[in-house]
């Protein structure tokens, strides 16, 4: 399903010009214009009431006067598009694109007269503007000092962010406190204001620049922060060029912020073409053995990632249904200390005790899929001297997903001072998400497509919807995941999921690693999480790529909890939040895309609560037989009462409610089948 309408087109050449849009349904409106000093400003209201009062754009040069004052506003085009596009895979199948457009020209007033096009756009539910630069004869070559543009909070309110420029990447628990009280953040940050408006900060469509971050510079007034670069200048670019699009998510509740694709609509459309030989999925893993130190990914008596284990852990994803195995610490260069460094990883020599092709072939007689992993160390050269060969070898082995990994203390990663398409033996430090760390992204990206692979980085730069540009791209880490609650009691906390659904799962798909069964990690360590919570997860976190954490054996001793992670499906017709709050709890209803099915549960926050679920999701006109995992009577997160599990079904139709009980730290899933 797919149409368009007609574009309506007005351009004006005068100065002093002020220009306004406002979103299809009229609440929204956008104006971008000059003060009195030349300052390009821009500024929103919802429903007449100020937004983001008037806020600063423009740039610093490296080697010229800022671009900063001194414009004015020369012309103006105005567009209106509307556009219904299908998904390949995703939390819904199609995709509403309902904007309304103004591209505004600033023009400086003195000799060399540089300028440079704001492009805004404006939806029922937020705006999104980037700016657009034209060749110049005189200057081929642009160098980006910083980005100017500001974003000043107008009314008084609370933020749930985490700090940007520090050594662990996107890896913190999130502060909520409020926007005075914000230092310099990653994206997406979350608002909600006095009045219950809410409000989510981001980028979409990076691409061949530096991520952003926000610096609180007074009040609740912001200013863009570019990742840093090695090279002095954070973006350099050649010839005309665009920025990624700044995004503003605007809503009246919370439901309104996650139900939003502002910044999907704001991509490019698939470039890849047929990408069907992506398969959404579940899988399990070599991989909490090594997370909770019970194997190795170095060689020795406990190395984890062995032909032989390979092929037990194949044979119970055949017999479960589960489509992949992730084996990782199967190629040479875990040995010593790869961490930071990544020198001596080969992406295509297997160690003495695996055997790449025994295990593909095997799992293709099976029907399971190897699940490949690329843990480079940070080291950005040495990965792409090999990626066309380590791409190439996943292509004929049939290995057709992929977990990249950037392991490197200090926010940074090793990169190669060079032009990206030739390696070097010079080696420097690049933050990971600048520029250069954003182009090598990028062109694992395409270099994988190429063999029909698809990319699922870690320790990744942030996502901004290219998904939809490379579907190959179908999820990433990019928050303090699963693997923390290995390493110390109650590490991530109980609030630290119901946060993440209104913060980073704004941002897109996060390989999260749910369906630890067993409750623990490292020396036994207790998890701020039920049973019931660990199946609510995989309604809450969404990925088109689902993991069975856990050991194979502790999956296996809990039938009943297991057969809910078979059925759940990683693929959506339709996602809503039926309820939640901000860093509290999230129910969600989610229909398959394959089936008449319908899924809903999530994830609770340490507060005992009582949720009433309105079922008018469902199909109206059918009865529905619903399966329920809840926690149990005194169920806790605060001790081993948090194995507790009830289980419950009943029939119930569109417009019915029932209330359930979520446990401090709790869950909830439930699937609903058609009634036959």
């Amino acid at each position: 399903m797919r149409y368009l309408v007609a574009v309506l087109a007005l351009t004006c050449s005068h100065a002093a010009l002020a220009g306004t849009i406002t979103s299809p349904d009229g609440t929204i409106s956008a104006t971008l214009n000059v003060d009195n000093e030349g300052k390009p400003l821009w500024s929103v209201t919802r429903n007449g009431a100020e937004l983001i009062a008037p806020s600063g754009l423009g740039f610093n040069i490296e080697d010229e006067d800022p671009l900063r004052r001194n414009f004015e506003l020369v012309s103006e085009t105005i567009d209106s598009a509307e556009e219904t596009w299908e998904q390949p895979w995703g939390e819904r199948r199609y995709v509403t694109d309902h904007h309304n457009e103004l591209a505004a020209t600033f023009r400086q007033k003195d000799d060399m007269a540089r300028e440079f096009t704001v492009r805004m756009r404006v939806f029922d539910n937020g705006v999104g503007f980037r700016y657009e630069f034209p060749e110049r004869a005189d200057k081929p070559e642009t160098r980006i000092a910083e980005e100017l543009t500001e974003f000043n909070i107008a009314p008084e309110g609370e933020a749930w962010w985490i700090q940007a420029g520090d050594w662990n990447r996107y890896e913190y628990l999130y502060h909520n406190t409020p926007i005075e009280a914000v230092s310099v953040a990653h994206t997406p940050i979350t608002f909600r204001t006095a009045d219950g408006t809410h409000m989510s900060l981001h980028e979409a469509a990076l691409v061949d620049y530096s991520g952003m971050w926000l610096q609180r510079m007074d009040g609740r007034r912001f200013r863009s922060t570019l990742a840093p670069s090695s090279r002095g200048a954070k973006v350099v670019r050649t010839g005309a060029f665009t920025t990624p699009w700044r995004t503003l998510r605007i809503a009246p509740d919370a439901a309104g912020l996650v139900e939003n694709d502002l910044e999907l609509n704001l991509n490019e459309p698939n470039k890849l073409g047929d990408v069907s030989w992506f398969e959404p999925a579940k899988y399990i893993g070599i991989w909490w053995g090594m997370i909770s130190n019970r194997w190795t990914w170095a060689q020795g008596d406990r190395h984890g990632a062995t032909t032989e284990r390979t092929k037990q852990y194949m044979d119970f994803a055949a017999k479960h249904g589960f489509r992949g195995v992730l084996v990782e610490g199967w190629d040479y260069g875990w040995d010593g200390t790869w961490f930071g460094n990544g020198r001596d990883f080969s992406f295509t020599e297997a160690y003495p005790d695996f055997d790449l092709k025994a295990v593909t072939d095997y799992g293709r007689e099976k029907g399971v899929r190897l699940i490949g992993h690329h843990e480079t160390g940070g080291n950005i050269a040495n990965y792409e001297a090999q990626l066309a060969d380590a791409m190439a070898l996943y292509g004929r082995l049939g290995v057709d997903l992929v977990k990249t990994g950037y392991v490197a203390d200090a926010g940074s990663i090793i990169s190669c001072n060079a032009d990206i398409a030739a390696p070097c033996e010079g080696q420097v430090m690049e933050w990971h998400d600048g520029q250069r760390q954003v182009q090598h992204h990028l062109r694992v990206v395409e270099e994988a497509a190429k063999n029909r692979v698809a990319v699922n980085p870690h320790e990744p730069v942030k996502d901004t919807g290219l998904r939809r540009t490379y579907p190959n791209w179908v999820a990433r880490e990019g928050a303090r995941g699963q693997e923390y609650n290995a390493w110390g009691a109650f590490s991530n906390g109980p609030d630290h999921e119901p946060t993440l659904v209104y913060t980073r799962m704004l941002s897109g798909p996060m390989d999260y690693t749910p369906g630890v069964l067993s409750l623990k990690g490292d020396n036994d360590v207790p998890m701020a999480s039920t049973l019931a919570k660990q199946l609510g997860l995989y309604l809450a976190i969404y990925s088109p790529i689902q993991m069975a954490a856990d050991f194979i054996e502790s999956l296996a001793e809990h039938p009943r909890e297991l057969e809910f992670i078979k059925a759940v499906p990683a693929d959506w017709a339709e996602s809503h939040l039926v309820a939640g709050e901000v860093g509290d709890y999230a129910i969600f209803a989610r229909k398959d895309r394959n089936s008449e099915d319908w899924y809903a549960g999530g994830i609770n926050d340490a507060t005992k609560r009582d949720v009433t679920l309105d079922f008018g999701f469902l199909d109206p006109g059918k009865a529905y037989r619903a399966t329920v995992w809840k926690d149990g009577e005194g169920a806790t997160y605060e001790t081993e009462a948090r194995h507790r599990i009830a289980y419950d079904t009943f029939i119930v139709r569109a417009g019915e409610a029932h209330t359930f009980t979520l446990a401090p730290g709790g869950g909830l899933a439930i699937r609903l089948e058609p009634a036959r």
